[in-house]
């Protein structure tokens, strides 16, 4: 059954427009995080199929409004304040967490906390979301093949790439393709492209040309993509949604808390950088086990609380309501 979200493309209201800002805010903080995807907060908010709506409105006819000069009818055919809102989100998350969100994650027990949060609130999107699947032998083969891809894009060793044009062209739009899938990070699509160092780089000393390369190969790349992604989720409602779903369920394999390094080495800085590791069973007698727990079970009910007060109808808070 295809899933009744509230149309916030054209919001009107003060609570419409808080609300996509703080999705934005919510979206903005997962894409700092490696191995959690920007387009999961957005699929889990409810406002998935209105951004890639958004996205493919950069189309021919926007050229044509803009060219004829009729730009109250290119504001309305653009979604622009949907954007614009959910934008001022996700960039506000990016300058007010970034900081702190580094530092939790070059901290080795302030990652496993940070990623036991976000282990819970990924885990309550599968259920959610994954209830209003019709479960038919198609939709599990097309759930199964989603978690096997997964699972094998966050096992890939990152790459040591050459930083051609081309090459970096290409790597943006991959990259940027990633970023809207849920459960697939873009940076670390960028990672395993050997290209993550070298872009930041790239940014922090502000050297535009290939900055300009990967910025058009992630706007060529999400404007064609979300068309493809768009067509999926009209025609393919079903199908499509298991195949997120199984992408959300492989992605957790790579934000399971707990993990033991195999394999290192040195980023742009000199700092130590993992390459490969592998999940560990928690040690449950250390202090912050109790707390990541706790951090867990808070995102598992406040996913779940969301998706109740949007659809009334959610697995586990409807078991309070009956």
């Amino acid at each position: 059954m295809k899933q009744e979200t509230q149309d916030l493309s054209n919001p009107k209201s003060i609570v419409q427009y808080l609300r996509l800002v703080l999705t934005g805010f919510a979206m903005g903080a997962a894409d700092i995080v490696p191995g959690v995807s920007g387009g999961t907060m957005a699929f889990i908010l409810g406002v998935y199929e209105n951004l890639i709506a958004a996205i493919k409105s950069f189309n021919l006819e926007a050229i044509r409004l803009l060219f004829a000069l009729r730009f109250s009818d290119l504001l309305a055919h653009l979604s622009l304040r949907f954007l614009i809102a959910l934008g001022l989100g996700l960039f506000a998350a990016i300058l007010l967490l970034s900081s702190f969100l580094s530092a939790a994650l070059d901290d080795p027990g302030g990652r496993i906390l940070l990623f036991a949060f976000f282990f819970g609130l990924v885990l309550a999107s599968i259920l959610s979301i994954g209830v209003k699947v019709r479960w038919c032998a198609k939709a599990i083969a097309t759930f199964v093949g989603g978690t096997a891809a997964a699972l094998v894009i966050v096992n890939i060793v990152p790459a040591q790439a050459d930083h051609s044009y081309p090459f970096l062209f290409i790597s943006g739009m991959i990259a940027i393709t990633a970023m809207i899938l849920p459960g697939i990070s873009g940076s670390f699509m960028l990672l395993i492209l050997g290209q993550y160092d070298y872009v930041l780089t790239a940014v922090s000393s502000r050297d535009l040309p290939p900055i300009i390369v990967v910025g058009s190969g992630a706007v060529i790349g999400i404007i064609a993509f979300s068309r493809v992604l768009g067509y999926f989720l009209t025609v393919h409602y079903n199908l499509t949604v298991a195949l997120l779903v199984g992408f959300m369920t492989g992605s957790l394999w790579k934000i399971y808390p707990w993990k033991e390094c195999l394999a290192s080495d040195q980023d742009r800085h000199g700092d130590f950088r993992c390459l490969v590791e592998r999940n560990v069973a928690p040690d449950m007698t250390a202090e912050a086990f109790g707390l990541a727990l706790l951090l867990l079970i808070i995102g598992f009910l406040l996913v779940n609380l969301l998706d109740h007060l949007q659809t009334r109808d959610n697995p586990v808070f409807r078991q309070f309501t009956k």
